[in-house]
């Protein structure tokens, strides 16, 4: 997952010691307003680190007026190393195993939910910026299709790939002021947006440096479709404490009028595999403070949860899942978002 974005602007103290301590903040969250609507706040639900087994519990909020859901924290940079650095798991890259991102299409493509991603929407010949390119795949898949590509990546792992392959990669967090005003035809976010503590700002960065009649196309994790409301706080989306924002269609639609984009369409396409994962992510349910045997190379991984992967594996096979995905999909109440927003032409 990429970092870019990250930043500790806008956000509250986090209270890392005790469930009571969460608590206790119930009266500053009714006083805070949402950044994108101006509405009140309530509380949601408690969640943690169920994945990697940072301590502590986080507060998830949800705005009454759009639906948007926020952690509440303060991710300083300390903060961020430390969750990046020591739990979230970043082994070396091998740069002998790069592959660009595949093409997408066809039937298998479409069962799949292979066209979930931001890249994929991208047409020939344009010159497009991926902010949170992580190691670069995307970028040697436009690039072979004749793209001026761009990209944009906290992780400093992408400099070996950069330097090998010859991307143009700004190792860091976006900024606008590094481009030249309307100069990008495509400006893409795969599963990003979601970890900003200031997403707004970031779209306005967007917005700069995309030529009029540009486009913008963002996913991320849909936090009121059928997932999220099915298997509530062990809904696999809400990654705490690494997810900070939660959109709703009203939330992100909000958010791109005011950073002024028009919303040229919105489509909820999910990967098949994320359902076989969080059925896994039930099963295998961490206490806090613990790693999953699932999500983390850390943990021990016992016989029964071995035969738990190898039956839900076997499921897996059936297409069982992705029967499911795509009818959900086909609802609009998938878990994944697809924004395509439009700089109008003046």
């Amino acid at each position: 997952m990429n970092l870019t974005g990250i930043g500790a602007a806008g956000a509250e103290r986090i209270n890392m010691s005790s469930s009571d301590d969460v608590r206790a903040d119930t009266a500053r969250i009714k006083e805070r307003r949402c950044a994108i609507c101006g509405g009140a706040f309530r509380e949601y639900r408690e969640v943690y680190d169920d994945r990697y087994g940072y301590p502590g519990s986080f507060q998830l909020v949800t705005c009454l007026q759009c639906g948007h859901k926020l952690l509440v924290g303060e991710f300083t940079p300390e903060l961020l190393k430390k969750l990046y650095t020591d739990y979230y798991p970043r082994s070396t890259f091998d740069l002998g195993r790069y592959r660009p991102s595949p093409g997408v299409k066809g039937f298998t493509a479409w069962l799949n939910g292979e066209r979930r991603s931001a890249y994929c929407w991208v047409p020939v010949n344009s010159r497009v910026l991926d902010i949170g390119c992580g190691f670069g795949e995307t970028l040697g898949y436009h690039k072979a299709r004749g793209c001026d590509v761009y990209g944009v990546e906290a992780d400093e792992n992408i400099r070996r790939v950069a330097e090998k392959f010859g991307f143009k990669v700004h190792v860091g967090l976006f900024d606008p002021d590094n481009y030249e005003p309307d100069f990008f035809d495509y400006v893409t976010l795969d599963q990003v947006i979601e970890h900003m503590t200031n997403p707004l700002e970031t779209m306005r960065g967007m917005f700069k440096v995309l030529k009029p009649g540009g486009t913008a196309i963002v996913s991320t994790p849909n936090a009121t479709g059928w997932g999220a409301r099915l298997f509530g706080r062990r809904w696999i989306n809400w990654h705490a404490p690494y997810h900070l924002q939660h959109f709703s269609l009203a939330s992100l639609t909000l958010a791109a009028r005011q950073a002024g984009f028009s919303v040229e369409k919105v489509k909820t396409i999910t990967s098949s595999e994320w359902l076989y994962y969080q059925w896994i992510h039930l099963c295998t349910y961490p206490d806090r403070g613990k790693p999953s045997p699932f999500w983390s190379t850390s943990a021990v991984r016992s016989v029964k949860v071995q035969m738990i992967f190898g039956i839900l594996t076997l499921v897996h096979w059936t297409k069982i899942n992705h029967i499911i995905t795509r009818f959900f999909d086909a609802l609009g109440m998938g878990d994944n978002f697809l924004f395509f927003l439009r700089k109008n032409v003046r």
